[in-house]
């Protein structure tokens, strides 16, 4: 199988290990005459650059929708303003991916020989190419993941300098930023590569910086949390079991549910925060590990990535009040309490979701076959069973339904990982597919810088009321 120049300076700078995974990556392709997943892209960007051709020829000057005022005061919310080829949410059926609804993915996309979840691997092939891969593709991206892997002594030195104390989603940051001085475009664009060809070093800087985040990520939490001993990428094992394996779970359940974590959280279109960012960053052409590194700071709000934690933390408050058990009429006393408070109900409502989230639904799913008697479980379902009816009363919420939050911060903790302030890295781990994803896209139609035009509220004012 031919290979770039690019790749091959990366498996020429890896140690033996990695040979390995080299090894085994080239004859799980080449023995099937299967493609890489640059050779797939190579083949399907003309179609897809003509299409796009075509729809800025035929329908460029239709307006895509009205903007108002309230919107720009609320967040852009409902502005169609944005072009993400990966993925669309609908209000109804939740996110698809490619046209591909969460269901579907776990029915058609490979998983493991020893698990029933879909691989990430997989759900990144069909991000890119917008193709259902083959067992055989998403081996080979697994085991050139596992060939990337390896991390440069001064982003280690980084991490393990870091101060325990220092946020790990900080840590992530700070170690991307670090691994730019790998960027193959940064060095490509120093000297003069044609534009034409920007996406192929963005595409192989994506590919790196990936295959890299499992033990990057797995650092941080034995650093943070344990006693700092992270083993090494095994190239015979996919990614999201290497990256639970490197965080010390070996449980087969729990490799599983990694698998089906990193996923579900892949990507939800391009308009939220960490993914828009990674898009506005890009649009500058700064490289992926700029875009990733930005994005994960967005990630780190409050409002976006740590809502997760919020949930549990309320979760495990109500359980400690109202005790292991408690009765519904119990739960619905400290709904109440919350809402009269002046506190929302976490992780219920969305703002484009107008029914259950699916990726919710999946995950509920796998506790009632996995751990269908585990106390947390059983109270988390109890609130599944109330609050929409509670929120529904209460009058103020659109969508009284859970989202992906309400439910993944209690499997993680059956499991044992219970350090909450780490669940945001899981969660940036898996976004990387999505927004990374984005980006290489962005690179391959040519999208311009990003710079929407601003007004002030006097501006606003003065269309309205100047005459």
């Amino acid at each position: 199988m031919t290979r770039g120049r690019s790749t091959i300076a990366i498996v020429r700078s890896i140690p033996s290990a990695a040979d390995v995974s080299r090894r085994l990556y080239a004859s799980q392709t080449t023995s099937v005459a299967a493609k890489s997943l640059k050779e797939k892209l190579v083949e399907i960007i003309p179609s897809k650059v003509e299409e796009v051709k075509y729809v800025r020829t035929t329908y460029g000057s239709k307006p895509l929708g009205s903007v108002t005022v309230d919107m720009a005061y609320g967040g852009m919310r409902g502005i169609k303003g944005l072009i993400w080829e990966g993925s669309v949410l609908d209000p109804e059926e939740g996110i698809r991916f490619r046209g591909y609804t969460i269901p579907e993915c776990q029915k058609l996309l490979p998983a493991a020989e020893d698990g029933a979840e879909p691989l990430p691997e997989g759900l990144f092939w069909l991000l890119m190419t917008g193709e259902v891969p083959s067992a055989t593709e998403v081996k080979g991206l697994s085991a050139e993941w596992a060939a990337r892997s390896s991390i440069p002594a001064h982003v280690i030195d980084i991490l393990d300098r870091c101060p325990n104390t220092l946020h790990p989603m900080s840590q992530l940051a700070l170690a991307v930023n670090a691994l730019q001085h790998e960027s193959k475009f940064a060095k490509a664009y120093a000297q003069g590569v044609h534009r034409n060809s920007y996406w192929e070093y963005i595409f192989e800087d994506t590919m790196d910086l990936i295959a890299k985040l499992p033990l990057v990520a797995a650092r941080i939490y034995r650093n943070v949390y344990k006693d700092g001993t992270v083993g090494e990428i095994d190239p015979k094992l996919d990614w999201g079991a290497n990256y639970a394996k490197l965080l010390g779970y070996s449980d087969k359940n729990f490799i599983d549910l990694m698998r089906l974590y990193l996923t579900i959280h892949s990507d939800h279109e391009g308009g939220n925060v960490s993914a828009h960012t990674a898009h506005l960053v890009g649009s500058a052409l700064s490289d992926p590990y700029y875009c990733y590194a930005a994005s994960m700071n967005g990630l780190a709000g409050p409002l976006h990535g740590l809502a997760n934690q919020e949930v549990l933390r309320w979760v495990l408050k109500m359980q400690k009040d109202v005790g292991l058990q408690p009765t519904d009429e119990q739960v619905k006393e400290y709904i109440w309490k919350t809402l009269k408070g002046g506190q929302v109900v976490p992780g219920y409502g969305h703002a484009v979701l107008r029914k259950t989230d699916p990726r919710y639904t999946c995950q509920r799913e796998f506790a009632l076959k996995h751990l269908p008697n585990d106390p947390l479980f059983k109270l988390v379902s109890q609130l599944y069973n109330i609050v929409p009816a509670v929120l529904t009363e209460h009058g103020k919420t659109k969508n009284p339904w859970p989202n992906v939050d309400a439910h993944s911060g209690v499997l993680l903790q059956h499991y044992g990982l219970v350090e909450e302030d780490y669940y945001t890295v899981m969660f940036g781990v898996s976004r990387s597919l999505g927004a990374l994803a984005g980006v290489v896209w962005d690179r391959i139609l040519g999208l311009p810088i990003e710079r929407p035009k601003s007004l002030s509220t006097q501006d606003v004012r003065n269309m309205f009321e100047k005459k």
